[in-house]
């Protein structure tokens, strides 16, 4: 059973791309089939950082995101991560409804996983809680990213009326971890996949080879708890 993860948020700059990355290295890592679908061409998160995975999505044109529909049929074993733009409900939301999406991913027997990537700030909970209403009964998961690296404290967050009402309908609450941002920076200077930076020496002294594993090992746990198991998980961290 495919399972197609919608990697979004709504917001700019809540770190949607860097949850995409991450979740395609861990599906890299766990020798695990997938297509990564650009949806943000501001980022090109998979054409950048992983092009063998690769393929461009047009959110707002049907033709262009009939294609995630089309790669569900074709190989139904093989799971889709899209990586979002921010601002793009309303265009995403049109397809969905006029092509009834939802349903006939079930119909395939895909699973969705929409995951809302959030800052500490108000409007992040403000749009969780127009997701959750959007969602209603929906054959949908919900996972709620807290970025730490782009929020200090999500105590609010969790004393919300949001996240009572995420918890409700079975969201699943993770964190990603803060990672160093001088070596944040480094990485998306050099285009480089996370493998790259924790085993490259070229590219990373290392210390900053050893700060990047760390980071993966505690991203990964968080994973762990929301993406289903593979049937034998790697034991190492970095795959090419």
């Amino acid at each position: 059973m495919a399972c197609v993860h919608f990697i979004g948020g709504e917001k700019g700059g809540v770190g949607k791309s860097m949850t995409a990355r991450v979740l395609a290295q861990y599906y890299i890592d766990h020798d695990r089939a997938f297509i990564g679908f650009d949806g943000d061409a501001s980022h090109k998160t998979f054409s950048r950082f992983y092009a063998d995975y690769a393929s461009p999505v047009i959110v707002g044109d049907d033709e262009s995101m009939d294609g995630v529909l089309m790669a569900v049929e074709a190989d139904p074993e093989r799971d889709l991560i899209i990586d979002l733009a921010a601002q793009s409900s309303q265009a995403l939301g049109r397809w969905l409804d006029e092509t009834d999406v939802f349903a006939l991913l079930d119909e395939l027997g895909a699973r969705v996983q929409w995951w809302h990537v959030m800052d500490d700030g108000a409007d992040s909970v403000a749009l969780l809680q127009t997701l959750l209403k959007r969602l209603g009964d929906q054959p949908v998961s919900v996972v709620v990213v807290q970025n730490l690296g782009r929020g200090e404290s999500f105590e609010r967050f969790r004393q919300s009326e949001a996240c009572r009402q995420a918890r409700a309908q079975g969201a699943q609450l993770i964190e990603l971890p803060r990672l160093h941002a001088k070596l944040t920076q480094k990485i998306d200077f050099n285009d480089s996949s996370f493998w790259a930076v924790a085993n490259d020496r070229r590219l990373m002294n290392i210390a900053e080879r050893q700060r990047m594993k760390v980071w993966l090992r505690q991203a990964y746990r968080e994973l762990d708890d929301v993406v289903a198991p593979s049937p034998e998980p790697a034991s190492n961290i970095g795959e090419a």
